[in-house]
């Protein structure tokens, strides 16, 4: 009840200051300052005052509940534990196989991705040997094929040294017989 009317009381200063602080802004010029000052410190003094009510109240507030913890504590029966105290441990025991389980997983993951990557570096080894044995044909073939056509140029040039040869052989019987007989 105390509290409540110094709250009503201190409300009711505020108000009060408010209009004392209308009343500072009509004051003639020399002494408006001086007016604005003293309101802004009783402000700040019935600031204080409402700090410290507040401050009272959370310790008042505070004993009232240590006094009911108290008494419920007082009026508290205890008794043995009962026989079925257990500590919930299963659901922690299956958090951790799961846990180890993921981890096996992981690990075998991690071995069949190594597995693949050296898989995959064998198949590049033999694709590169393989590789180079197509370039080594086809460089054969290559050769192979110039060959192929130097053999048919030289037997083509053959073919008109030879009609070539034949000709001029004929012409120089038929000119050894028209002379000599």
């Amino acid at each position: 009840v105390v509290e409540n009317e110094i709250q009503a009381r201190i409300d009711n200063i505020f108000s009060n200051l408010e209009r004392l602080e209308i009343l500072s802004s009509k004051e003639p010029p020399n002494k408006r300052q001086n007016a604005k000052l003293r309101v802004d410190q009783l402000k700040y003094d019935v600031q204080h005052l409402q700090t410290a009510l507040r401050n009272f109240q959370q310790r008042r507030y505070l004993r009232e509940q240590q006094e009911r913890q108290r008494e419920e504590l007082l009026a508290r029966t205890f008794t043995t534990n009962d026989s079925a105290t257990t500590i919930p441990i299963d659901e922690t025991l299956q958090y951790n196989e799961s846990l180890q389980s993921a981890h096996r997983g992981m690990d075998e993951l991690i071995g069949s991705g190594t597995n693949i990557l050296q898989g995959l570096r064998d198949q590049r080894v033999t694709l590169k040997g393989t590789h180079k044995k197509i370039l080594d044909v086809a460089n054969m073939l290559g050769l192979s094929n110039t060959v192929m056509r130097l053999i048919e140029k030289r037997a083509f040039q053959d073919k008109f040294l030879m009609l070539g040869g034949m000709a001029v052989t004929c012409v120089i019987m038929f000119l050894v017989v028209q002379y000599l007989t």
